[in-house]
């Protein structure tokens, strides 16, 4: 009898060490008395390092992990995760391109409604509430920021090519976008070597196309890009600037394009508030040679995002919760503040602590009042289900024109064709 007696202790003792191992590898805390651990994932800089060590402090349960990929990495890996029901953070922000797309499976994330989410409504713009409604009613997001639109432009460069460098007197130099692209034929005439006008045709055609009543999609998800004219106008008027070899045929989010702030390539870029951390981040060196003008136009969007808690999480009580904190007026206001994203809490745009602020690196701009003024004016577009993939190809089909592998007639038509594979 002993060996089968000693053979049950140990299959006892195997059973129990297996269950400890068990434990150990799942480790998001919790029951078991750890830590609870959460996970934030994230594209760019969101400004919530300090955030969430001021959370942290204040939750000393919680440990919470920052995952930050490239914009359309971030998104398509958010896709395959909710596909499969494994590998999402617990806390995932979804950019505004996006949000229609995602809202549409409302059974992969956590109702934030049901979580107290009904009762904080009110602290939204009530358009940047509903974009991340889903159509039975579930809320599957809260807002981050909103994008705004502003010109950003180095200093020294324009007063090289014999312009203003007052941002007024900039402003006043471009009304209108056909004045903006005039404005830069007449700066490239006396550039300093080396460099263009604007970095890119996509990020300048973005910000035209954001101030459109309509953009890639009607109110009822269909693609309008081939019957838009707006969109059409807009193409034209930036395959003619870069004709004119205007722009440093740069892709926004890509290394060659940091590389171009770095080393000075480009005088002007389009400036939704969150562009400014991007100016900051990448040429550190360059404080004080940046101001911000009014945009072209007057108004627009361009970007702006929310964090949404993925079902499959472990911890979407606290989950959610983080979430809500990281969004409220005082958070959004400390990130204004440090980063520069615009609240999307219409409670902080007549606060004088952010219509007061101004940008040291900026050259002192004004950017509480220049940013909020757009955000009150700001006349929201349709986000359809793919804007963020029609963005996309935009994007790649302005490069073939950049890079001399189509004129801009023949982009256009493949554009359309490979839009057009995209209406679900």
């Amino acid at each position: 009898m002993r060996p089968k007696t000693r053979n049950r202790s140990i299959a006892a003792l195997c059973a129990a060490l297996t269950a400890a191992a068990v434990l150990s590898a799942c480790g998001s805390g919790g029951a078991g008395g750890g830590k609870v651990k959460l996970s934030l994932g994230l594209f760019g800089n969101f400004g919530y390092t300090d955030l969430i060590k001021e959370y942290q402090a204040a939750h000393p349960d919680i440990e919470i992990t920052e995952r930050t990929a490239a914009y359309s990495d971030h998104h398509k890996n958010l896709a395959a995760h909710l596909a499969t029901g494994a590998g999402a953070a617990d806390v995932e922000a979804i950019d505004t391109g996006y949000v229609a797309q995602f809202k549409a499976t409302p059974d992969k994330f956590v109702d934030l409604n049901t979580v107290g989410g009904d009762k904080l409504k009110d602290r939204w713009l009530g358009w940047k509430w509903a974009a991340s409604l889903a159509k039975g009613g579930q809320q599957i997001g809260y807002g981050t920021d909103v994008g705004g639109l502003a010109i950003c432009y180095r200093r020294d460069m324009f007063k090289a090519a014999g312009l203003p460098e007052d941002r007024a007197a900039v402003a006043a130099l471009w009304p209108t976008w056909q004045a903006f692209f005039d404005t830069g034929r007449r700066f490239q005439a006396h550039a300093p070597n080396g460099v263009k006008f604007m970095d890119g045709g996509p990020t300048v055609l973005n910000a035209i196309v954001g101030q459109a009543p309509v953009g890639y999609y009607d109110q009822n998800d269909k693609l309008v890009v081939d019957s838009n004219p707006a969109l059409r106008q807009g193409w034209d008027l930036v395959v003619a600037a870069v004709k004119d070899n205007l722009s440093a045929g740069l892709l926004y989010s890509t290394p060659a394009w940091n590389t171009g702030f770095t080393q000075g390539q480009f005088a002007t870029v389009t400036c939704p508030a969150w562009m400014m951390t991007k100016i900051k981040d990448q040429a550190p060196d360059t404080a004080g040679k940046w101001d911000v003008a009014a945009v072209p136009g007057g108004g627009g969007n361009w970007g702006g995002s929310y964090l949404t808690v993925p079902k499959q999480g472990k911890h979407t009580k606290e989950a959610a919760e983080l979430a809500a904190w990281l969004t409220a007026p005082e958070q959004q206001a400390k990130v204004f503040t440090s980063k520069g994203l615009l609240p999307s809490t219409p409670s902080l745009y007549d606060d004088p602590k952010i219509t007061s602020y101004t940008n040291p690196f900026f050259s002192g701009a004004p950017v509480g009042k220049l940013f909020t003024d757009a955000a009150k004016k700001l006349n929201p577009q349709y986000q359809g289900p793919k804007a963020g993939d029609v963005q996309t190809e935009f994007g790649n089909a302005m490069q073939r024109v950049e890079q001399g592998k189509q004129d801009g007639a023949a982009a256009w038509q493949q554009l359309v064709g490979d839009v057009s594979k995209l209406q679900s």
